[in-house]
């Protein structure tokens, strides 16, 4: 469900970010001070594994959604909060973002669902004209692991044509000791009741990702998007017994739709 939420928020802050440097046709606009206020809406279809390091999958409905009225902002990546900067090269801001976590039935016999949380969200994105980068963390409040993960990722939006924007990105999460131990750890009595050995991870980066997105617009305001990407476990969590893949591909497509300006 994470990696669904966060090839599908890319997508949509992408497009957003590229919306406001470039039209369609290529040709590059003036400088300006961006309205703050957009309404993205619709719906997309993700397959994704049913916990980071499963060997099934599931295949997800999911809305797309990315909206900002004045400073406050709601969108699958960052959650609901309030852009503290929001001008044409910076965005920053904080606020209340989920957290996933996995249901009974997709774990081994004997180890605990983990529930899904919410957290205390701080992100940044700078456009730099030629690259997008996006930093932020999350410090778990309720349910999931209560940990904290910290992300970074660097897009380069292409514009490949009229209609066409592809969008190479990669990305990489760093987690503590309590998120990692929580999400892919097994303690003395689920290792009882499971028969897989006990197994307790530290801090570390935990992942590194790729990417690659395609945005096409059928109009003005209707926009296909597409993509698929990669997802490579890093460091101690790469040894729990949940893992039986370090590397899982990801899909997804939305239709969204663009209000007002």
């Amino acid at each position: 469900m994470g990696l669904a939420r966060g090839m599908l928020a890319t997508s949509l802050l992408l497009w957003t970010a590229t919306a406001g440097a470039q039209d369609w046709s290529g040709a590059p606009r003036e400088p300006q001070r961006r309205s703050t206020d957009h309404s993205i809406i619709g719906i997309g279809l993700a397959q994704v594994p049913t916990y980071q390091g499963s060997d099934s999958y599931r295949t997800l409905p999911l809305p797309a959604i990315d909206v900002a009225v004045g400073p406050y902002y709601f969108n699958l990546r960052n959650g609901v909060g309030i852009n503290v900067i929001d001008l044409p090269v910076l965005t920053f801001g904080g606020g209340i973002a989920f957290m996933p976590g996995y249901r009974q039935e997709d774990v081994p016999t004997g180890v605990n669902r983990l529930k899904a949380g919410v957290g205390a969200r701080m992100f940044m994105n700078f456009n730099t004209g030629v690259a997008i980068v996006s930093l932020g963390g999350t410090r778990g409040l309720i349910g999931s692991t209560k940990g904290f993960i910290a992300d970074a990722s660097v897009a380069y939006p292409i514009i490949a044509g009229r209609r066409l924007a592809l969008i190479p990105s990669i990305g990489t999460t760093w987690a503590n000791g309590k998120h990692n131990d929580r999400y892919f750890g097994i303690d003395a009595g689920e290792s009882a009741a499971s028969g897989l050995r006990e197994f307790h991870a530290g801090s570390g980066f935990k992942d590194i990702s790729t990417m690659v997105t395609a945005n096409y617009s059928l109009t003005g305001r209707i926009n296909l998007t597409a993509s698929a990407g990669l997802t490579t476990l890093l460091g101690d969590v790469r040894d729990s017994p949940l893992i039986a893949h370090t590397t899982q591909p990801t899909g997804f497509l939305s239709l969204s739709y663009r209000l007002g300006r």
